[in-house]
């Protein structure tokens, strides 16, 4: 594993080889990608569509023929996740868009995954079969039920061999437990429960129970005018189960210790940069909501984004962000024409790679974003079709401001805001990143001299 990309960078900044090229999931809106996430292993990688769809994919096995096909991932496991409701009490038509995927970790043959769309969490079963029952008693090899009294031999069922075949039952359904839209799902260390957190609240689950849940997160004020500030992403710590952040719309990150109270409304720590002066503007307090928040590996840091950049805090200091990233500083600019087509309410996420010195994030026109924290250098890449070939090099791109552009720059002007890459997902021990373009799923490896 290359820690930080260290030898890659003194040759090539970050060059990446496709793995599998590009994954179409289709042209639709249903298809457009709605999450991906790598289960604890990297295996396996999932993605939620806006059809309410997750698809699977494993990476091939390495094999002595082609050893360079290691690290492919195929298709392994489709199904329906979420279908789309309608509340008739409220009037409300509920989408089947998947919001989050999160692993479980893997106990048996087995694969757990819960996904969610706005209301309900659902715990899913993915296994193999490769062998089928044959020589039943009291039926006849169409399934049909014998005549009892023409039985007149016990036979021993035995298994035969069969085409493999993978299949993705609902073990769990917890559903009515939220008002607002379900933003994010966080399995715990214990492995035993998992929260969700909608706009105002926060619910902690057992995995066995699914008509209780308890409320550990309550920010609805008593009049509704008063409201201030909703939660926009809430995660547990990678290790200490009585420990869990969320961000809010605010720029805020709470800290709450459960052991703390029944109900975490104080918090243990809360970490918030103070605003400076010159740059108020507008549309200061839309730019600085928090769209994801993650904790490091280690559990010693968080990393947060918002519309203009990433920052990483550590757990120790609350007043300011240890680091700060610039991640398309050039669009400062443009927020007003960005508020009109509201691009500038755009959720992106961040992703930190398995050894927490790099960071990455998604930006327009296919533009994503990584940065060394060792070496405090960085890159913009670009997931496109025109390099969308197997073994292809990624090529550094720049984006130009003003003056004159260079040949292998693109100017602000340009750029498609149409185009842009919210979800991001970093394989947890090998330099494989998953990148979700609308409807496209792409793969990329570190180059391997």
């Amino acid at each position: 594993f290359l820690a930080g990309f260290g030898s890659l960078m003194q040759d090539v900044l970050w060059c990446f080889s496709q793995v599998k090229g590009t994954i179409d999931i289709g042209v639709t809106e249903a298809d457009i990608i709605s999450t991906v996430e790598f289960n604890h292993t990297g295996e396996l990688l999932a993605t939620g569509d806006k059809g309410g769809r997750v698809v699977i994919f494993q990476r091939e096995q390495e094999s002595k023929n082609q050893p360079h096909r290691r690290g492919e991932y195929n298709v392994y496991s489709t199904f329906q996740s979420h279908e789309p409701e309608f509340d008739y009490l409220k009037s409300l038509e509920i989408e089947e868009k998947i919001n989050k995927i999160r692993w479980l970790p893997q106990q048996n043959a087995a694969y757990f995954l819960l996904s969610t769309n706005d209301k309900t969490v659902k715990l899913w079963k993915v296994s193999e079969r490769d062998k089928r029952p044959e020589g039943y008693n009291l039926k006849d090899e169409d399934g049909r039920l014998r005549d009892p009294s023409m039985i007149t031999m016990l036979r021993v069922p035995v298994l035969r061999p069969m085409d493999l075949m993978v299949e993705a039952t609902p073990r769990r359904v917890f559903a009515n437990a939220h008002t607002y839209h379900i933003n994010s799902i966080s399995v715990n260390s214990d492995y035993e429960t998992y929260m969700s957190a909608d706009d105002l609240r926060i619910n902690l689950w057992n995995f066995e129970i699914t008509n209780q849940s308890f409320n550990i997160v309550d920010i609805k004020p008593a009049n509704m005018e008063e409201l201030t500030e909703v939660i926009t992403a809430a995660e547990f710590h990678p290790h200490h189960c009585n420990t869990f952040v969320y961000s809010s719309s605010k720029g805020t990150i709470r800290l709450c210790d459960m052991r703390t109270a029944a109900l975490c409304d104080r918090h243990a720590k809360f970490f918030e940069e103070p605003e400076d002066p010159s740059n108020r503007s507008f549309f200061s307090e839309i730019i600085s909501s928090i769209s994801d928040v993650k904790f490091s590996h280690s559990g010693r840091y968080i990393m947060t984004r918002d519309y203009l950049t990433v920052k990483v805090w550590d757990l120790n200091m609350e007043n300011r962000p240890i680091e700060t990233y610039q991640v398309h500083d050039y669009l400062r600019s443009k927020l007003c024409s960005l508020y009109e087509n509201d691009c500038i309410f755009d959720k992106f996420e961040c992703a930190w790679n398995g050894s927490d010195s790099v960071i990455m994030t998604g930006s327009y026109n296919n533009f994503f974003r990584m940065f060394d924290r060792n070496t405090k250098r960085d890159v913009t890449l670009e997931a496109s079709r025109e390099n969308s070939k197997p073994r292809a090099i990624l090529k550094p791109r720049k984006v130009c401001v003003g003056g004159k552009r260079r040949k292998d720059e693109i100017s602000v002007d340009s750029l498609d805001f149409s185009k842009k890459i919210l979800h991001t997902a970093w394989h947890p021990s090998e330099n494989i990143i998953a990148v979700a373009a609308t409807n496209n799923l792409y793969i990329f490896q570190d180059k391997v001299n």
